[in-house]
């Protein structure tokens, strides 16, 4: 009776092995893998950061250019970006799953070569969220994914808290790239300076990174600008930017590159970005920060 018990539960677990994974890409396509991926090319930063953190980094075996966290990485061989992968350099790293952007001009060409790709977009906090559990799927490590959706929500819980309070509701802009492209309201990084309790000052109407007139700034004038800290030099020549009230009263959060990644990814450093932002704004508020002391 006993050695039939265990047969039995011998073979459920065999099954459960060999049941197939089952997930749906960003268009609603099915892809179906009869185990976790063992080789896996990533074309997009946040998606190499995402199955680093839950434990897949042994199965990366090439990497899109920007994908430069963790450090580890930079032994991996480099197949282009989102705009040129290079095709044969993918196909020659044999592997059984490509994660790529939903925007990628290389998906169409690797999936009529027989590669299995799964294509994402993660414009909001909740699309980020949701391919979080995908890959953890995916990489057969569902629990990992729930507990990294759990750390981010209390990181960003307790960035929130750090707020200063004369600098909750004010109005801000990020700008994602050189004065022209901007974060609203409808993007992931809108999601973030909603959850710290800022206003921003572009309207997820425009799209989620949208190209701005150059005079929108200056007519939006915010309370608070982000930007990339590289950038910062040339604000004084930006036409009418001197007369904004962020740049007068020298209410400008410049980040350096690693701290920007971090914002600019929807990925699992989002949080520890979210912190970055908050230790400007209290820099920007010191009466508020020695008043809590």
């Amino acid at each position: 009776m006993i050695r039939s018990l265990v047969l039995l539960l011998a073979l459920a677990a065999g099954a459960a092995a060999a049941a197939p994974i089952v997930v749906h890409d960003e268009r609603g396509t099915e892809l179906r893998l009869d185990a976790p991926p063992r080789r896996i090319v990533s074309l997009l930063p946040s998606l190499t950061e995402t199955v680093w953190v839950l434990g897949g980094g042994e199965r990366l075996v090439g990497v899109d250019r920007y994908s430069n966290w963790p450090p580890a990485l930079a032994a991996l061989p480099r197949v282009g970006g989102m705009e040129d992968a290079v095709i044969e350099a993918v196909v020659a790293l044999k592997p059984d799953l490509v994660l790529a952007s939903s925007l990628s001009r290389a998906s169409d060409r690797l999936e009529a070569l027989g590669l299995r790709v799964l294509r994402v977009r993660a414009e909001r906090h909740a699309d980020m969220l949701e391919l979080m559990r995908t890959l953890g799927q995916v990489l057969g490590r569902p629990a990992e994914a729930e507990r990294l959706i759990a750390r981010l929500d209390h990181e960003l819980a307790a960035a929130a808290a750090r707020v200063p309070a004369s600098l909750r509701g004010r109005r801000v802009y990020f700008e994602v790239h050189g004065g022209t492209y901007a974060a609203s309201a409808g993007s992931f990084i809108g999601d973030t300076l909603a959850r710290l309790a800022l206003v921003n000052v572009v309207p997820a109407e425009l799209g989620p990174f949208p190209k701005l007139n150059p005079e929108f700034v200056v007519r939006a004038d915010p309370d608070i600008v982000l930007m990339q800290q590289r950038d910062l030099p040339a604000l004084a020549a930006r036409p009418g930017w001197t007369a904004m009230q962020a740049v007068r009263q020298r209410r400008v959060c410049g980040f350096d590159a690693e701290r920007f990644d971090m914002l600019i990814r929807p990925g699992p450093r989002l949080g520890e970005g979210a912190a970055a932002i908050v230790d400007c704004l209290q820099r920007l508020a010191p009466e508020t920060t020695a008043a809590r002391k």
